[in-house]
């Protein structure tokens, strides 16, 4: 993986940023600093102050694991296009499948409650999160985390219907089989929007769907360096997600760029 801020990496950055940019961004460990609590989850001011200026200069859309009803209660700014649950939620059509993916998740919730009161200790720190089309099942707060992942997955293996498992940081989410992506996510807001180019930032493994995706007009950053991501660029730390904000807003600025989707003419009078 390559520096963000390496020279070639801003050499990539003067490239895909023009007039028509669209920027995607993942929420958790990426706009938001990992909490203990996933509840506690919160926009920085510093970062509603930038993420404001960026939307002023071109559209900006969040793609996130969190379910549109937690994550509209968790933003202090306006994304031009907000997508939830990994992709599943927020896409022209989605409601199609809605009723089939809540079954489903209602049905792995049940099983793996009934996994996790059957063993004794078993269920210990460990948290059921159903976002109504995908099931998070977190484990940072168990005594023995490792365990604790292994004895899950193979808890997993028994779920009836069987589903796309996507491990994160001390946390697995359960997809319907058939259901979008956060690449697929992207690519069907790349194509609706016309966008002249995007740059997507995301940090975690379900934001590797976005990663493995390879077009000349998507510049992709994972925030903390992972030799086995398909991302082309990094930042070291979380904190330097403001700076790269500051970078596109400022290459923006240059271009005398605004946000169709924001900008009204004056009245005439």
């Amino acid at each position: 993986m390559i520096p963000l801020f390496s020279e070639q990496g801003l050499e990539r950055l003067d490239r895909i940023v023009s007039p028509g940019l669209l920027c995607a961004f993942d929420f958790d460990g990426t706009l938001a600093p990992i909490v203990r609590d996933p509840a506690q989850a919160r926009l920085s001011s510093d970062m509603v102050r930038r993420l404001d200026e960026l939307a002023a200069l071109a559209p900006v859309a969040i793609i996130t694991g969190r379910s549109l009803e937690d994550i509209q209660s968790r933003l202090s700014f306006s994304p031009d296009y907000l997508i939830g649950n990994h992709g599943i939620e927020g896409m022209p059509g989605w409601e199609q499948s809605a009723q089939a993916y809540k079954d489903m998740c209602g049905t792995w919730q049940q099983q793996v409650s009934d996994a996790l009161a059957a063993a004794d200790g078993f269920g210990s720190g460990v948290m059921l999160e159903n976002k109504r089309y995908s099931l998070s099942v977190h484990y940072r707060n168990a005594a023995d985390p490792a365990t604790t992942s292994a004895r899950l997955q193979q808890v997993f293996t028994q779920l009836q219907p069987s589903p796309r498992i996507v491990d994160g940081k001390f946390v697995f989410n359960l997809l319907p089989p058939d259901a979008a992506d956060k690449g697929s996510a992207l690519q069907q807001l790349i194509s609706r929007t016309g966008a002249s180019g995007v740059i997507y930032a995301g940090d975690d493994v379900t934001d590797e769907d976005v990663f493995r995706v390879r077009r000349p007009d998507l510049l992709s950053v994972r925030v903390e360096q992972n030799p086995d991501s398909a991302a082309e660029f990094f930042l070291p730390r979380f904190d330097d997600m403001t700076q790269l904000l500051d970078e596109l807003i400022t290459r923006l600025r240059a271009f005398g760029a605004t946000n169709p989707k924001r900008w009204k003419p004056a009245a005439n009078h």
